[in-house]
């Protein structure tokens, strides 16, 4: 049997290993997708307003997620160094966690409980959501509070609610519970996840007698026996009073302000969404894959395991609990359990996403899987800690020194060959993962900004690899650089058109021809335009914020007012001499109204354009 200073050596070289693979891997990266609309937000909205952290972020309520990325925005706006710390942070405390919860759940177990805190710290089921920040923001929190919950509720349960700090422990794991829940909705999983571990550890006292499970009564009468059930609701009664309460209100807040049963569904896409995520994902982790990762930008990586490898996760899952119902008592309860979180956690998030036009592979993208991992290190913890059946003990006290030496030796290798198989498909992610424009346009377009910092700058989208328009408004430049204080003014009106091309190198930029401006009827030395005007287009525009290019020829600098019908009117400066001043206007019609605002200004006008901002190059 292992020392306990050997155990804990081993579990703090293995925690070390994984912080320091994870590290690798954090800084190695860079922002995705959701990371640049929690920025988008941070940049275009006061980080402690309601506005802010009310915002109902794809079904998800989470004001303790956009905190976080609020004040990373606001000290380090569009620096990945300093999302990367957090990762790293918070998958420290989740790591160290997990590994107090094992303890309280398997005290005396060895290594069985090192192959459970190996099993967390490196299945693949966990990288993906830790890669990327939004959702680590989201599942590191709830793998650290549901570790912590579970553990100080055994320990309330073991000793019947009696400790001397009981009090102190109720108050504690409510405290992370509603902090778990800030971060993510789904944390209320918590509650039921600690109450069914409180019971099947309250089982093994049970069944064991680890420690008094009956009372003499004061009469000398017969004594009494509690179920499992009954003790772990009594033993940590009101630790489940204060989080009932807790989970109520946090569901009645979270469907008054979360659009998240908003959009199509589909019952036949949930279960298929579900079954490929246990089939292609949870299955292969079992032997550290998939090691294959692919991605179809702009979507994250998706595993793809071979068919071998998937055979033999079944084959080792099928092994894994064939030992447990045969060698230790209780296993069935526990692998019943692990199977029922499996399916149910899952549901609701695979309903969220059930629309027909949902591609399967969203399953095999892995990143609503990091608490079921921790449930099933959970169940490894709550297995290897219970008494062994009839027959395994038999065995055990006929068995030698030496052949109990082999099987030490036997489970060290095949978890290093499955820690090795695991670093395998994090190696593969990583590839995958790096294969993202975001980082380079972020780093292009921040020095490019920079240099450019005295002309004013019309909004613009990110491009489409970068993030989609249906992210609007934070797919806009404005929302994505808005804290960089080294930046150019967005504006509405500019004299040198300027835009950010797919590389977010600063270029040249041109309106597209959806409307042209026929030219005024005068010329330089006879301007028409000496009092409100309407310039002529080409063609009727919809109601649109559009960007509008008109040449003129101005007697003297001044200011001018350009609108569109239904549309609010905007000033813009002209300069003397023959210029083109480009405006955004909002509204429609198959006219642009001018006035000169300054007292003695005259222009003629030239060819114009309506449309979009484009790279010039590629403007005919």
């Amino acid at each position: 049997m292992l020392s306990r200073r050997t155990v804990a050596t081993a579990a703090i070289t293995l925690i070390v290993a994984q912080l320091a693979i994870r590290a690798w891997l954090a800084g190695t990266g860079n922002f995705y997708w959701d990371d640049l609309v929690l920025i988008g937000r941070a940049s275009s909205n006061p980080i402690l307003s309601w506005d802010y952290l009310g915002h109902s972020h794809d079904g998800h309520f989470m004001p303790a997620a956009f905190l976080v990325a609020g004040v990373t925005t606001v000290i380090a706006p569009v620096n990945w160094v300093a999302p990367a710390i957090t990762l790293v942070v918070l998958q420290a405390l989740a790591s160290l966690a997990v590994w107090r919860m094992i303890r309280v759940l398997a005290p005396r177990a060895g290594s069985g409980a090192l192959a459970a805190l190996a099993f967390y710290l490196f299945t693949p089921m966990t990288v993906p959501a830790f890669a990327w920040w939004a959702a680590a923001l989201n599942s590191l929190p709830m793998q650290a509070a549901m570790a912590w919950i579970v553990a100080d509720a055994v320990l309330l349960v073991r000793t019947r609610g009696r400790r001397p700090d009981a009090r102190l422990l109720v108050v504690r794991s409510s405290v992370v519970f509603v902090l778990a829940l800030a971060f993510f909705e789904k944390s209320l999983f918590i509650l039921p996840v600690a109450f069914v571990a409180a019971v099947l550890c309250a089982r093994r006292f049970t069944d064991t007698g680890d420690t008094p499970d009956t009372e003499v009564l004061p009469s000398g009468g017969p004594r009494r026996i509690d179920s499992a059930l009954t003790r772990a609701f009594v033993g940590a009664r009101t630790l489940w009073v204060v989080m009932g309460a807790i989970f109520v209100v946090w569901v009645l807040i979270f469907f008054s302000v979360s659009d998240a049963t908003a959009g199509e569904h589909s019952i036949e896409q949930t279960v298929r969404l579900v079954w490929r995520s246990i089939y292609n994902a949870v299955v292969p982790s079992f032997v550290g894959g998939p090691w294959q990762w692919d991605r179809w930008i702009p979507s994250p990586p998706m595993g793809f395991a071979p068919a071998w490898m998937i055979v033999l996760g079944w084959l080792v899952v099928a092994a894994l609990v064939t030992w447990a119902v045969l060698a230790r008592r209780g296993s069935i309860a526990v692998v019943a359990c692990t199977i029922g979180y499996l399916v149910v956690a899952q549901l609701p998030v695979m309903w969220n996403r059930s629309s027909t036009n949902t591609a399967l592979e969203l399953a095999q993208t892995m990143r609503y899987l990091p608490d079921t991992a921790v449930v099933v290190t959970i169940a490894i913890a709550l297995i290897v800690a219970s008494p062994p059946t009839a027959r395994a003990a038999t065995g055990r006290h006929t068995g030698t020194a030496s052949e109990h030496g082999r099987v030490v030796v036997a489970v060290t290798v095949v978890g290093g060959l499955l820690i090795a198989s695991a670093t395998i498909s994090l190696v593969g992610f990583s590839t995958s993962w790096r294969d993202n424009p975001t980082g380079d346009y972020l780093a292009n377009a921040k020095r490019s900004l920079a240099a450019h910092q005295e002309q004013t700058m019309f909004d613009q989208a990110l491009p489409l690899e970068v993030l989609l328009p249906v992210a609007y408004p934070n797919n806009q430049i404005s929302h994505t650089f808005g804290r960089l204080s080294d930046r150019p003014q967005f504006g509405v009106t500019t004299n040198r058109l300027q835009v950010l091309d797919s590389n977010g190198n600063m270029v040249a930029g041109a309106v597209t021809p959806a409307r042209t401006i026929r030219p005024g009827r005068g010329a330089c030395d006879r301007p028409e335009v000496t009092g409100p005007a309407r310039l002529r287009l080409s063609g009727p525009l919809l109601r649109w914020r559009w960007t509008v290019a008109v040449s003129y020829c101005a007697n003297q600098a001044g200011e001018i007012e350009l609108s569109l019908d239904d549309g609010d009117p905007v000033r813009a400066p002209v300069d003397a001499g023959l210029h083109v001043v480009y405006t955004q206007l909002e509204g429609q019609g198959d006219r642009i109204a001018i006035r000169p605002v300054t007292p003695g200004l005259t222009l003629h006008t030239g060819e114009g354009r309506v449309g979009e901002v484009a790279d010039a190059r590629f403007v005919g």
